[in-house]
């Protein structure tokens, strides 16, 4: 019992630092996006045309959760977790041998699927190893490290440009993802006899190696007289119509017959077969496209200046559409995405509920406080504004660990609702900071690092409550929903935020007096001016910290509701 229980711990840790890593690269393109734009084609004016670049990466990360969970429930933890963990190094090879804007997104979402698919079997796994009692702290852990991601994400970034380019960010990205893959495969279930499928891997290198060629145009290839046949097209002008590109097409295919016809395929098509019987994959699909739609609507937005994107006309109505398609096959499929009565119990719907107010109340944080200090102590200094966020950020893992050491004593409801509280309060503060509020350090970082306690806080009982009130059978598909949960919160937390802030904007700016009277010769570079438009940015973001608070409290209160157990952690 004692080596299962080491090998689960040495499983987990390695789930862990893979969570960890990807949440790290949702920031790492913090500081190579300027590069990043520049090899699509764009220029710093076209930076909405970049939002792809960040949200491609949010929308893989959250639009098939639910589906690769319920999938770790099926078919098991370890092999989900190498899945995607592969599926995040091919992604990352995308994105570092990207050439347009095109082929960097797709290589975003791709690492968006893979990194997002590791979060439901590490939770599950930690329910599947420990009991309800002794979850506390491994949750904690496993928040603090992807909480962490934040942080180490934009240091990882800036270390690698220092010495190299955004392409090497992502080949060494591949890279460490590979490392943890093999780590993991020994924690695999045992092959048996049967050796694996050497032709398949050498038919899957060998495709990936023509088609990876195909994206990154070597110059010492494309100028031989031989070799540089390879790289001319058969027709039109296109680098995806070139023998080289054919020739891994033609690989892929035999790859495809190998894996069908193999007794033992590097991809067991007859395995997933059986899972596709096994839940409602319309559904899926259709859960995929509403929140896809939610995703890119909020997340195209610029939080700055609007709400929502401009195409929300269109992407809203169709998320309505799919969602409405959802609940339908939910209803009439044998086997749905969600089991009926998977959430049954109140606190384990009640942990996605509380989740959603978590990230709507979170999000303000980490788009506003940095907000709030380009506008007041370092304008135009983006570097000084995310040292600022560091001051809340750094508490966050802090907070997380504590509030699963905490799970020992405290019920989930109470300790979920005493760190949303905690963080609301700090939001009220900030409500009411003026230009000089960041001026004096000790009492901001005081106010910034509490409030990032008190999310921390929040993260483990939230998960434990969810893992303990839902069957072992669905521990991964619950996991998923809690974090889409979290995440959508973040999306229409922004929107709901920056319509309120932008009032408060609009209003403050229509009671200033007229330009005339602040600057003779209505000059809107005079002093007088540039302090009133300012004081109007202050007010936005009052009412946006005002909002947070709100959403804090209520996360607290329902809480305290809605996640009452059936009984009390011990120790």
């Amino acid at each position: 019992m004692a080596t299962r229980e080491l090998a689960s711990r040495g499983l987990l840790a390695l789930a862990a630092v893979a969570i960890g890593f990807a949440a790290a690269d949702t920031y790492v393109v913090v500081l190579a996006l300027p590069d990043m734009m520049t090899a699509a084609g764009l220029t710093v004016d076209d930076l909405q045309r970049a939002a792809p670049i960040v949200s491609g990466f949010l929308l893989g990360y959250v639009a098939v959760l639910p589906l690769i969970g319920r999938v770790s429930d099926l078919r098991g933890r370890v092999p989900v977790l190498l899945g995607c963990l592969v599926v995040f190094a091919i992604g990352s090879v995308i994105t570092a041998a990207g050439y347009d804007l095109t082929t960097i997104v797709l290589g975003r979402l791709v690492q968006g699927i893979g990194g997002g698919g590791l979060i439901p079997p590490t939770l599950a796994l930690i329910a599947d190893t420990w009991p309800a009692e002794r979850r506390g702290l491994p949750l904690g852990i496993v928040g603090a490290v992807q909480e962490l991601g934040s942080v180490v994400g934009p240091l990882w970034g800036a270390a690698i440009l220092a010495f190299g380019t955004w392409h090497d960010i992502f080949w060494l990205n591949a890279i460490v993802g590979l490392v943890i893959a093999a780590a993991l495969l020994r924690h695999r279930p045992a092959p048996g006899a049967v050796r694996p499928d050497l032709i398949g891997l050498v038919l899957a290198l060998s495709a990936g190696g023509c088609l990876l060629l195909v994206m990154l145009e070597p110059e010492s290839l494309t100028t031989g007289v031989t070799s540089g046949l390879a790289f001319l097209p058969v027709t039109g002008e296109s680098r995806w119509l070139t023998p080289l590109a054919l020739a891994g097409y033609a690989l892929l295919a035999l790859f495809a017959v190998r894996q069908a016809t193999a007794a033992r395929p590097l991809l067991d098509w007859r395995g997933w077969a059986e899972i596709a019987r096994e839940t409602d994959l319309w559904g899926a699909a259709a859960l995929t496209v509403a929140l896809g739609a939610i995703i890119v609507t909020f997340a195209s937005a610029e939080p700055e200046a609007a709400a929502l994107s401009e195409d929300a006309v269109v992407l809203l109505p169709l998320a309505v559409v799919a969602l409405a398609l959802f609940v339908w096959r939910g209803r009439r499929a044998a086997n749905p995405l969600v089991p009926r009565g998977a959430l049954a119990a109140r606190p384990a719907w009640g942990a996605v509920v509380v989740s959603f107010f978590v990230g709507a109340a979170l999000i303000a944080a980490l788009v506003d406080i940095p907000f709030f200090a380009r506008l007041t102590i370092a304008p135009g200094d983006q570097l000084e504004a995310a040292l600022v966020l560091v001051r809340f950020l750094v508490a966050l893992p802090v907070g997380a660990v504590l509030g699963g050491w905490l799970l020992r004593r405290w019920a989930a409801g109470p300790l979920t609702a005493a760190g949303l509280v905690l963080a609301g309060a700090c939001f009220v503060v900030m409500a009411n900071w003026d230009a000089e509020a960041l001026e004096s350090p000790v009492a901001s970082t005081v106010v910034l690092a509490a409030c990032g306690l008190g999310f921390g806080l929040a993260i483990a009982p939230v998960n434990a409550a969810l893992l303990e009130h839902t069957a072992d059978e669905v521990h991964g598909l619950a996991s998923a929903l809690v974090v889409v949960a979290r995440m959508i919160g973040m999306l229409i937390g922004i929107s709901v935020l920056t319509t309120l802030g932008l009032q408060a904007f609009h209003g403050a700016v229509a009671d200033l007096p007229p330009i005339e009277e602040l600057c003779p010769g209505a000059s809107s570079s005079c002093k007088a001016y540039t302090t009133a438009m300012r004081g109007a940015g202050i007010a936005q973001l009052q009412a946006v910290f005002a909002g947070a608070a709100v959403a804090a409290f209520a996360g607290a209160a329902l809480a305290l509701l809605l996640l009452r157990r059936r009984a009390t952690f011990s120790s």
